[in-house]
């Protein structure tokens, strides 16, 4: 077809015709191209509007905390972090911070970001997750490079299985150096907020109150760790769990109880089999969403 229309341009004899024969072409490749993509995702507004990413970043570098919640599987996810953070560096000074490493294991990053630890060492030294080489090696080498510090926001595992079996109340045992890898106690909460509403009807048939209370300590650590490393004037972008994050709950909750005037803008993931319009339900659970296709390969 775009041959016959090249065909068209050339028979065209004035240099008039020849414009609007050139504009039509240009006009008619452009819907060729659109029809035959296939995106594998598409970013929306809270309000489910499309949006670009570069109108994204610039809302992004704007605030003082950016909270990604991703699928810890999925791909686009992790690209979509690594890409939106190098881009929001170029405008302004970042701290990053992430989930997937727990506060206990600070010292161990901050020697392989410093250069004194290899990345074997780290891997022998710090609980890595068992996608970091393929999903989170590229975020803490993209510090490395830049000399940007990052943060190990999360509670230690261990802890949080205690308060799933024994409450907040297990938590009193740890010696005073294991509650500095804590949240201060006692912490705050709500439960009757919808994200830990949601996990107790989830988990019927378990100690589901408990499991809340695990899910909230964590919220908490993160939201702790991620104001105590926050420096006013720079963008703090932390990765977690989209459920850490959605809905303007979870650690967001805990940082605006603690810091009311602080700006926090959202990224989250979700996932669905027609991405071309964001479903009802998806809507308003972060400012800025990514919606993947369904189809979508995981990592593990």
């Amino acid at each position: 077809m775009l041959n016959s229309l090249h065909s068209i341009y050339l028979s065209v004899s004035s240099q008039h015709m020849k414009r609007i024969a050139f504009t039509f072409i240009l006009l008619i490749s452009a819907s060729l191209l659109f029809s035959q993509s296939k995106p594998a995702y598409l970013l929306y507004n809270a309000k489910g509007k499309k949006i670009s990413y570069a109108k994204m970043i610039r809302k992004l570098v704007q605030q003082d905390i950016v909270m990604i919640g991703e699928y810890h599987n999925n791909p686009i996810s992790h690209w979509m972090e690594l890409e939106i953070t190098k881009d929001c560096q170029q405008q302004r000074n970042c701290i990053l911070g992430a989930e997937m490493f727990e506060q206990d294991n600070q010292p161990a990053l901050d020697l392989y970001l410093q250069g004194k630890l290899s990345a074997k060492g780290l891997d022998s030294m710090a609980r890595l997750w068992k996608n970091y080489r393929t999903d989170y090696a590229p975020l803490v080498n993209f510090a490395k490079e830049n000399k940007l510090v990052f943060a190990a926001t999360n509670i230690p595992r261990r802890y949080a299985v205690l308060v799933s079996k024994g409450g907040f109340e297990a938590l009193d045992t740890l010696s005073a150096t294991e509650k500095t890898w804590i949240a201060p106690l006692p912490i705050a909460y709500d439960p009757s907020l919808p994200g830990y509403v949601n996990m107790m009807t989830m988990m019927k048939g378990h100690d589901s109150t408990n499991i809340a209370k695990a899910q909230a300590i964590k919220d908490a650590t993160m939201a702790y760790f991620i104001l105590k490393y926050f420096t006013p004037g720079s963008l703090f972008i932390h990765y977690n769990g989209s459920y850490h994050s959605e809905n303007h709950e979870g650690i967001v909750w805990h940082l605006k109880r603690s810091n009311p005037a602080i700006r926090i803008a959202t990224v989250t993931t979700v996932s669905q089999k027609n991405i071309k319009k964001l479903l009802a339900e998806n809507k308003r659970t972060a400012d800025f969403i990514i919606c993947v296709d369904e189809d979508m390969t995981n990592t593990y």
